[in-house]
């Protein structure tokens, strides 16, 4: 079971949504818990997109910057036309896990959903796979639209990700494939079996095309929901105040994070945050073997 990083106090400093180049962040795992460390964080959760590659390297990123970081996975999920991100904080990655599987099988649909996505493209503009390959760090990184947004802005096609993902890489684009992922409460099983805590991501941001509904948050919660992300760039006052009501009412944890994403995205590392004493709570919850990771 995973312990609470020492000195924790009221006034400590908590983000628990960032991305690094492992999925499509632009900062390497150093150069994120450095940034952490700068912005006068305390705890930062390293959050890429279904994959856990970059863990190794931020236990040493932990002991040079003084921040301690918090192993977790941005899981896709999807369900029928709504795509849905659950935050899994201190699971065990073993590849015996369904967690585990889930994430690979969704690796390998969104490495084959992209190919297909750039040919559509070179149809019309000039992009090859090669351009896409160029803006991803490794191997282990998972590949997504955001890699293939960073080519279209290197190829000159686009100013920057943001109308990228306005227009050549929406859902409602020609260019655009599906790819599977599990459902929202077979993810969140998977989590909660894999014992880590599941925190369901931005679930009410518009920009994303649709706020998930309160039915499938419940569906959500039955299946071993711990904590809902409010506090979040994407959720105005609205959506802020109707998730907190919700998360009151289901006995849920209220969570902040930045969804940091480097140059990749304009959220500011510490812009959202999480208050201690939940921080606590979910660490309690987690009954796997994975460790905060200390300075």
């Amino acid at each position: 079971m995973a312990h609470l990083p020492p000195g924790l106090a009221d006034e400590s400093r908590i983000d628990l949504h960032a991305h690094t180049r492992c999925s499509d962040g632009t900062d390497d795992v150093d150069a994120l818990v450095r940034h952490a460390a700068e912005q006068g964080l305390d705890v930062v959760a390293l959050t890429d997109h279904d994959t856990t590659a970059g863990w190794d390297e931020a236990a040493e990123a932990s002991r040079r910057h003084g921040v301690a970081v918090i192993p977790g996975i941005e899981v896709s999920t999807e369900c029928e036309d709504l795509s849905v991100h659950v935050l899994a904080l201190l699971p065990d990655p073993s590849p015996s896990t369904a967690l585990h599987s889930h994430m690979e099988r969704a690796r390998e649909s969104r490495g084959t959903r992209a190919r297909r996505m750039v040919e559509r493209l070179a149809a019309d503009h000039p992009i090859r796979w090669e351009d896409v390959e160029a803006q991803v760090a490794g191997e282990s990184t998972t590949v997504g639209r955001p890699h293939i947004a960073d080519a279209l802005v290197a190829r000159g096609v686009v100013a920057d990700r943001t109308e990228a993902f306005g227009d050549l890489l929406s859902s409602s684009s020609p260019y655009y494939v599906r790819y599977w992922a599990p459902e929202p409460a077979q993810a969140v099983r998977a989590i909660v079996a894999a014992g880590g805590v599941a925190v369901v991501a931005h679930p009410g941001a518009l920009t994303r095309g649709s706020t998930i509904p309160d039915d499938l948050l419940e569906e959500m919660v039955a299946a071993g929901l711990a904590g809902i992300e409010v506090d979040h760039r994407e959720h105005d006052d609205v959506s802020r105040a109707r998730l907190r009501a919700f998360a009151r009412s289901h006995e849920l944890l209220v969570t902040g994070g930045s969804d940091y994403h480097g140059a990749g995205k304009p959220n500011r590392l510490g812009e959202n945050l999480t208050r201690p004493s939940v921080l606590a709570a979910l660490i309690e919850r987690a009954t796997s073997r994975t460790e905060v990771l200390l300075p």
